[in-house]
């Protein structure tokens, strides 16, 4: 099988493959692709993809609907670079308490001699507050946030979050001492420090907005390691024009922020450490391998987890559209060909769904071509 790299993969990650594909960045009709960043919306998906495995959190340059369409599996690397964004978002933090950029460039511009005391007369202009006793609102609470969380409890900070969908082991994973808020708007109101690790989804963009700045404490400061699109620019550079918003620290600078008053704006350093990268694309092509070897799914963003360990002759792959009578076709096809179903999952997320049968004996392709025929079967895949 052969695997496609779209930029630059940590070479720790690749040795994962271990010799059992042909890998490269020109390879032409792959079975798989790994991509960090590159954009991917106008490419030709050949016929022979199955799957792509981004190594990073956010898909914004895939085109899942396109794949999920056509049976092919999008997976994430959620967590894997979680460390790093925590470390830079705790920065961030500091940033928007002390104006250490302001008296650095201060510094720089200082003419010998005399530089010590002129330092002692001029530093007040950069003076700050600190951090301990002061309330952050996490917004997110997934692997960054609760990261996060907790880190800034030992800062000394009251921390209280928000998260409709906090996991069941996020939630383990979250200090006792962290307050949970049911909505974003006890996050506005409540805190002086307000970060934020939510994806951008039709529900979350613009969420920083003059109508939640409204409801949010004067000289409130706002740290954005997500994405661009979660604050509305125009009402946030209002804000801070009038000092609503004492400072907005982002990982996503953006034209409509660029000058913007008491913004500091960081050139997408998240995840830019050896370790982050090195730990993303080790996932990403594990997922991608026991995918391709094995038909397994954990961490895709667009077909369900299906982890089945192999029995019988051969595994049937099926991914489908979630509607009726599609598993009962697959099953109806078998056993009309006297093949015998050993194990069997089939899950489904939002519209697509996915099936896994462990069967004996090997199917022949009349079989594996009447699955394909079925309404809603968009690729069936047989392993051996």
């Amino acid at each position: 099988m052969k695997i496609r790299l779209l930029g630059q993969i940590a070479p720790v990650g690749l040795e994962e493959l271990g010799g059992r594909y042909e890998v490269g960045q020109g390879m032409e009709n792959p079975d798989g692709i790994l991509v960090r960043s590159a954009v991917m919306h106008d490419m030709i998906m050949g016929e022979n993809l199955a799957a792509i495995a981004r190594a990073g959190a956010g898909v914004n340059n895939i085109p899942v609907d396109r794949c999920s369409e056509a049976g092919i599996v999008v997976f994430n690397t959620p967590g894997a670079n979680a460390n790093g964004v925590r470390e830079l978002t705790l920065c961030a933090l500091l940033l928007a308490a002390r104006d250490v950029i302001g008296g650095v460039e201060w510094v720089r511009g200082l003419k010998t001699p005399d530089v010590a005391k002129q330092v002692e007369d001029g530093k007040s202009a950069f003076s700050g507050s600190e951090l301990a006793g002061k309330t952050l609102g996490v917004i997110g609470l997934g692997a960054i946030g609760g990261m996060l969380a907790n880190s800034a409890l030992a800062l000394g900070m009251k921390v209280i979050g928000c998260d409709p969908f906090l996991s069941v082991e996020g939630a383990w994973n979250l200090d006792h001492r962290v307050a949970r808020a049911a909505t974003f708007d006890e996050i506005f109101a409540e805190s002086d420090y307000i970060t934020l690790h939510v994806p951008a989804t039709k529900d979350t963009k613009g969420m920083i907005s003059a109508a939640s700045i409204a409801k949010m404490r004067d000289g409130v400061r706002i740290i954005n390691p997500a994405r661009a699109d979660l604050i509305c620019a125009e009402d946030l550079k209002a804000a801070l024009e009038s000092g609503k918003v004492a400072k907005y620290v982002t990982d996503f600078p953006t034209d409509d922020m660029m000058g913007a008053k008491n913004t500091v704006l960081i050139p997408h350093l998240g995840a830019s450490t050896e370790e982050s990268e090195t730990n993303c694309a080790v996932m990403a092509v594990r997922e991608l391998d026991d995918y391709l070897t094995n038909g397994n799914i954990r961490n895709s963003v667009n077909y369900p987890t299906v982890e089945q360990p192999r029995t019988g002759d051969a595994r049937i792959c099926v991914l489908h559209a979630n509607i009726p009578a599609v598993l009962s076709g697959i099953t109806t096809a078998l056993a009309a060909n006297g093949v015998n179903i050993e194990n069997m999952t089939n899950k489904s997320k939002g519209d697509n769904a996915y099936t896994v049968l462990d069967i004996s004996p090997k199917p022949a392709e009349s079989v594996t071509a009447q699955i394909r025929a079925i309404g809603g079967v968009r690729r069936v895949r047989v392993l051996l």
